[in-house]
C-alpha cells in the first residue's frame, strides 16, 4: 500500500475549448492564442494529459488532489479527465467565473480518496475610477471546496490573483483578495480543528512582502508554513519571465500538516520540472516548454511547471 499522497497545482496555460478565439473575432488575441483549432486542442489535451503520466511514473502515485487554472469552461477539465492516466477516475469542481478572458481555477479529484462536502466560488469586483467615468473590473474566482480524506475535513483554496502587468496595476486587486482570504483562513483555524490548503498562481513570488506577512495572524503568531519559501531560496522556479526565473506557483499549509498526529504530515515540497517539459531550446534550458511564445504556436505543454506537495500518510 502507498504509504504517501500527493497534492499538484498546475497552471495550465490557456486550456480553451477550439472554438473561443471564434467568439471573439474583433480581436482575434484575445485569447492570447491566435489560429487555435481542434487538432492544437486534442494535442494540448495529450500533453496535459502526459504529463500527470510523468508525475505517476516519477512519484508511483497520481496526485490525489490537482488545483488547476488557466482552463476555459468545465468541457476541456471533462475531456481531459477521459484520458489516460485519470481513465474517468476523477471528478470536477468548477464553476464559470466573470474573467475578462473566460479563464477560472478548478479543482480535479480522485473520487476513491476525496468526497467533496461543499464547494463555492469566492467573486471579486472592482470599481475602477477614471477621470470622470466609474466602471467595475472582475477576475478570476477562488475557489473553496470542503473535502474529506478518510475521516478528516480539509479546507481547499484555489487561486490565480491577477496578473502582473502594466506597471503591476493589479497589485492593489491582490493584496485585497489576499487580505480577505486571510481572514477566511484565520477563521478556519481558530474555530475548527481543520487542514487548510492554499494554492495557485499568487503573481507573486515567496519572498515578498504580501505573501511573506500571509502566513502570521494578527498577532505575528504563525499560523501557516509556505514550504515554496524554501524551494524559492533554492533556485526552483515554476515559471520565467525574460530573464527572471519566478515561483508564482506555490501551496501553503496550515500548522496540522506538520503535527505528528495528523492523518497526513507534509514531506516534501518540489517543482515538477522533469525535462521532458522543458523547452528544448538551448537557449531557454531548463524553462517550461509553452504551448505559445506571443502568438508564435510551439505545441509545448504550458508556461509554468506544476507544483508537488508529498505527504506521508499517517496509519
Amino acid at each position: 500500500m502507498n504509504d504517501k499522497e500527493l497534492v499538484a497545482f498546475y497552471n495550465v496555460e490557456n486550456l480553451f475549448s477550439p472554438d473561443v478565439p471564434r467568439k471573439h473575432k474583433l480581436d482575434p488575441a484575445f485569447s492570447g492564442m491566435q489560429n487555435w483549432d481542434d487538432r492544437k486542442y486534442q494535442n494540448k489535451l495529450l500533453k496535459i494529459a502526459q504529463v500527470f503520466q510523468l508525475i505517476l511514473e516519477s512519484e508511483k502515485s497520481l496526485p490525489m488532489l490537482i488545483g488547476v487554472s488557466e482552463v476555459q469552461g468545465r468541457q476541456p477539465l471533462e475531456d481531459l479527465i477521459k484520458l489516460e492516466p485519470f481513465n474517468a477516475t476523477y471528478g470536477i469542481v468548477h464553476y464559470e467565473s466573470m474573467d475578462e478572458r473566460g479563464v477560472d481555477v478548478a479543482l480535479l479529484y480522485d473520487k476513491s480518496k476525496i468526497e467533496i462536502i461543499s464547494s463555492e466560488p469566492i467573486s471579486y469586483i472592482f470599481a475602477i475610477e477614471n477621470k470622470n467615468s466609474e466602471y467595475y473590473d472582475t477576475t478570476r474566482d477562488v475557489l473553496f471546496c470542503k473535502v474529506k480524506y478518510l475521516e478528516t475535513i480539509m479546507n481547499i483554496f484555489v487561486l490565480h490573483l491577477p496578473s502582473k502587468r502594466e506597471k503591476d496595476v493589479n497589485k492593489p486587486k491582490r493584496e485585497y483578495i489576499l487580505k480577505d482570504l486571510h481572514q477566511k483562513v484565520v477563521d478556519l483555524i481558530s474555530t475548527k480543528d481543520e487542514g487548510v490548503i492554499i494554492c495557485g498562481d499568487f503573481n507573486e513570488n515567496p519572498d515578498e512582502e504580501m505573501i511573506a506577512n500571509f502566513i502570521y495572524d494578527g498577532d505575528f503568531n504563525k499560523i501557516l508554513t509556505n514550504p515554496s519559501a524554501d524551494l524559492f531560496k533554492n533556485g526552483k522556479f515554476s515559471t520565467f519571465h525574460y530573464k527572471s526565473g519566478l515561483l508564482f506557483d506555490q501551496m501553503i499549509l496550515s500548522a496540522s500538516f506538520f503535527n505528528a498526529n495528523s492523518p497526513l504530515i507534509f514531506e516534501e515540497a518540489k517543482v515538477f520540472n522533469h525535462e521532458k517539459l522543458s523547452n528544448w531550446d538551448k537557449k531557454f534550458e531548463g524553462r517550461p516548454f509553452r504551448t505559445y511564445a506571443g502568438t508564435r504556436y510551439l505545441g509545448g505543454y504550458s508556461d509554468h511547471f506544476p507544483i508537488l506537495t508529498t505527504f506521508l500518510k499517517k496509519e
